[in-house]
């Protein structure tokens, strides 16, 4: 299967077998968060996606290094050269320091992750604990010729490094046609060329994080921390460099004109970018005011929301788009979603009280053989979740039918069965990465519940029935009446 894995690669715009530099060995680089406010469903799809992506190459048996970081420091308010620090911005309104203000949010953002099932990464850096791995390449920068000295700010000259590669083809775009200021830059004029980028920003006066250098008291820029800390801890090249698409221009065309005027090579062999979350067809971001935080959906505390969605519903809704797709969120879009994930989990459950074959047929079942094989074929094909979860929903028709025949799969090749239940198991849990949002202690609850509700109906209590009933039915539960047993299942 390994060597069947193909990977969208966005800096050849093509669909490119898998090659890792050192196999088994994987390294992969994900730009994570800024940690300046909660997380919210844009974070998640860059989160799950990369968790997917890092869960499949693991059960291809790849000992994969996953490096995700945490951006403290210098990344402004208007994503360019000039403006205040998002992480100061957000201090200076608490009354708290910069620190307490990203270990607050970065907290919280390892709570909301962990909610949605996300593997922690191998090592986690942050901007801050890494100031002098970033002074060190800005050095070699300027003594490469490719970064200037002016007032105390250090910035990378594009112009002499476009003499000797070229710039922009990540995002395929021209140099010479971008806009260099989609906000007005208060210090533009300090720079050789408009597009030049800061490497490192002198302090004005009362900056709430500053710190010393050869040039002046100040703060790194936001590009450099992703080129500083992946060469610290995966090598000058490695596999795969991933986040979100609206990293690719300028954060990942600057890191890959750092990597290549510091060392001549690129940072990566593939990147690798999801797509946006929009609502009303625009980007969901913090800077424009037009998101809903993972809470919010978890507690359904939003004026867009009708009902509470659990971490697993909304997990389940970013796997029914390709990483590549953009996904348009909606009410009705997530209460499709758990309607979707019920009927898997309650597949789950059923694949589990179901006892193996003991009388199996000596014929097979190419069908069950071709579902399964199409759950890794749709993994192998740029980890197509959406096509995965089709083939679980076929596998689902399997299960259920064994199910409603008293839970005896006796027709089934043990081979067969084997199949299905592994395939359907592995898929759905370790490499999606759903599982059954209620806890043990629920299921007994609702155990408990159902043997007063088999009271009831013994003694003809259609009061305490009806109770019963519509007490589960808001826990989206629904009680099965089965002529041997009284059972439940997820309200799909």
């Amino acid at each position: 299967m390994k060597n069947d894995l193909k990977i969208y690669n966005t800096h050849t715009r093509s669909l490119t077998p898998f090659k890792p530099l050192a196999p088994p060995q994987v390294s992969l680089y994900l730009c994570g968060p800024t940690v300046y406010g909660a997380a919210h469903l844009g974070h998640a799809r860059s989160a799950i996606t990369f968790d997917v992506i890092v869960r499949y190459l693991r059960e291809l048996g790849y000992q994969v290094c996953y490096i995700r970081n945490i951006t403290d420091v210098g990344h402004l308010m208007n994503d360019g050269d000039d403006g205040e620090d998002k992480v100061t911005r957000q201090a200076r309104i608490a009354g708290i320091s910069p620190m307490e203000v990203a270990q607050r949010h970065t907290n919280s953002y390892h709570a909301d992750m962990a909610q949605l099932n996300t593997l922690l990464p191998n090592i986690e850096p942050r901007a801050t604990g890494h100031i002098p791995e970033q002074i060190t390449l800005i050095k070699k920068l300027i003594a490469q010729g490719y970064a200037y000295q002016v007032n105390g700010s250090v910035y990378f000259d594009l112009q002499t490094y476009q003499k000797h590669h070229p710039y922009g083809k990540l995002s395929g775009r021209e140099t010479n046609k971008l806009l260099t200021g989609q906000r007005p830059l208060i210090q533009k004029e300090e720079k050789r060329h408009p597009n030049d980028f800061a490497l490192w920003k002198k302090a004005i006066p009362g900056h709430l994080m500053q710190w010393d250098s050869p040039w002046s008291k100040g703060y790194p820029g936001w590009h450099i921390e992703c080129t500083a800390m992946s060469k610290k801890y995966l090598g000058d090249h490695f596999d795969i460099h991933g986040g979100g698409l609206d990293l690719t221009f300028p954060h990942h065309e600057c890191e890959i004109a750092q990597a290549i005027a510091s060392t001549g090579t690129p940072p990566a062999r593939y990147w690798v970018h999801n797509n946006l979350v929009t609502i009303n067809n625009k980007k969901m971001s913090k800077s424009a005011n037009n998101f809903i935080t993972l809470q919010q959906c978890f507690t359904g505390n939003h004026h867009l929301l009708t009902t509470p969605y659990s971490p697993m519903v909304v997990r389940f809704f970013m796997l029914q788009a390709h990483y590549r797709s953009p996904i348009s969120f909606s009410d009705q879009g997530l209460k499709a979603a758990r309607k979707g994930y019920y009927k898997l989990i309650n597949a789950l459950r059923a694949l589990n009280k179901i006892t193996p074959p003991t009388n199996p047929d000596t014929q097979r079942h190419p069908k069950i053989a071709q579902a399964c094989q199409a759950c890794h074929k749709a993994m192998n094909y740029d980890f197509n979740t959406p096509k995965t979860i089709a083939a679980l929903f076929e596998l689902r028709k399997y299960i259920n039918q064994i199910h409603n025949q008293k839970n005896d799969p006796s027709p089934l090749h043990p081979a067969d069965w084997t199949l299905l239940q592994k395939t359907y198991t592995t898929f759905l849990q370790k490499i999606l990465g759903l599982k059954e949002h209620h806890t043990i202690d629920t299921s007994a609850l609702i155990n408990t519940l159902l043997q007063h509700y088999q009271q009831a109906k013994k003694n003809k209590d259609q009061k305490t029935i009806d109770e019963i009933r519509q007490a589960l039915k808001k826990q989206e539960i629904t009680i099965q009446d089965q002529p041997d047993k009284i059972d439940w299942s997820y309200e799909s």
